[in-house]
């Protein structure tokens, strides 16, 4: 398989990938301590620098972007604000294609803004969050405008991939329109999302982590024959050919459809590859889904495409906040993979009889 995996990173910069979702920045803003305030019993930061990093369905596009893509592309909506500008500049730096995005002045552009300080060569530590967002759903007249650039944009792309994090731009009818404009353009279709998988009937793969595997299909799924069990409610559910469910520190599992009548699909266990440098896990799943959509786009198979996912995630949360990785760390972190983790990666069919 590590022959596999080195050939199929090197076919990443052959396709190109849409992203349409919820886009966000991370506005991370560093200082050091020294005081408090006169004013109010509050520490005083002396700003030293602040990072706009490309957040939500923005950390998805830039990971496409940053592995080589042939072109990251998104539609989403942004506010008519200053925290746009900074969104247009991170886009630009980070080589997202901007062409898809509405303005709407009734809407903030979605900002998360995290402030951090040091003091005494301490660790540096989080003091607080200020987001920055809008949940209400679009009006009509934004939402036909992202229908618009949905149609005009995906046939110049070889995949769809639908960042949902509850924020209102992936409607019922926007998620039903990108099914439809992908099935009409033989495009491939992949989701993330936060709420219940149903809504992306007919995609190619969802990713789940495993809470929101378990809220969409009501119980646990802590041991094995619970999670095999879930992944095929969650197949049956969805009508979805394959299933990818995130599982943190205890790596993934991969369902995929039985492309035969009467042959119930098989099954493959991932193991986390990274289980000892864990510094933040923020916009792994942004990673995991970017990585695998843009594998999948270049014909490299669904298992694989996964494995590579996982790969790229175990790069990513070494770093704080969301980040990225490209062709060059993942062969560097290839090497790093016990052979005996690889080996044990090999679909499986799991018995009917264990699932009743």
């Amino acid at each position: 398989m590590r022959k596999q995996l080195n050939q199929a990173i090197q076919k990443l910069a052959q396709a190109s990938v849409l992203v349409v979702g919820d886009l966000a920045i991370d506005e991370m803003t560093y200082g050091s301590t020294s005081r408090l305030s006169r004013e109010a019993p509050v520490i005083i930061l002396h700003h030293e620098h602040t990072d706009i990093i490309l957040g939500a369905a923005g950390n998805a596009a830039h990971n496409i972007a940053s592995l080589g893509a042939k072109r990251a592309g998104i539609v989403a909506v942004t506010g008519k604000d200053y925290h746009c500008s900074l969104l247009l500049e991170a886009m630009q730096r980070d080589q997202v294609d901007t062409t898809g995005l509405v303005q709407d002045g009734h809407r903030p552009t979605t900002t998360k803004t995290r402030i951090s300080g040091i003091a005494n060569h301490s660790v540096t530590q989080q003091i607080v969050r200020v987001d920055r967002e809008s949940t209400q759903p679009l009006s009509r007249k934004v939402e036909n405008q992202i229908l618009d650039q949905i149609s005009c944009l995906a046939p110049e792309f070889d995949a769809l991939l639908l960042s949902d994090y509850a924020l209102g731009v992936l409607t019922d009818t926007v998620i039903e329109h990108c099914l439809t404009v992908a099935k009409k353009h033989d495009l491939i279709i992949t989701a993330d999302s936060h709420r219940d998988l149903a809504l992306f009937r007919g995609a190619n793969v969802i990713t789940p982590n495993q809470p929101e595997a378990e809220n969409n299909v009501g119980y646990s799924l802590n041991t094995l024959e619970e999670i095999l069990r879930g992944g095929r409610d969650l197949q049956e559910k969805t009508e979805v050919e394959n299933v990818l469910i995130t599982r943190g520190g205890e790596g993934m599992v991969l369902f995929e459809r039985g492309k035969e009548e009467h042959n119930e699909g098989s099954y493959a266990e991932i193991p986390v590859f990274n289980k000892s440098e864990v510094f933040d896990v923020t916009g792994a799943g942004d990673t995991v889904i970017g990585t695998l959509t843009l594998a999948i786009a270049n014909g490299i198979d669904i298992l694989e495409a996964s494995v590579l996912g996982n790969l790229a995630a175990s790069i990513v949360v070494r770093r704080f906040g969301a980040s990225t990785t490209n062709p060059i760390e993942l062969k560097d972190a290839l090497i790093e993979v016990d052979e005996d983790k690889l080996a044990r990666i090999a679909r499986k069919c799991p018995s009917l009889n264990s699932l009743n």
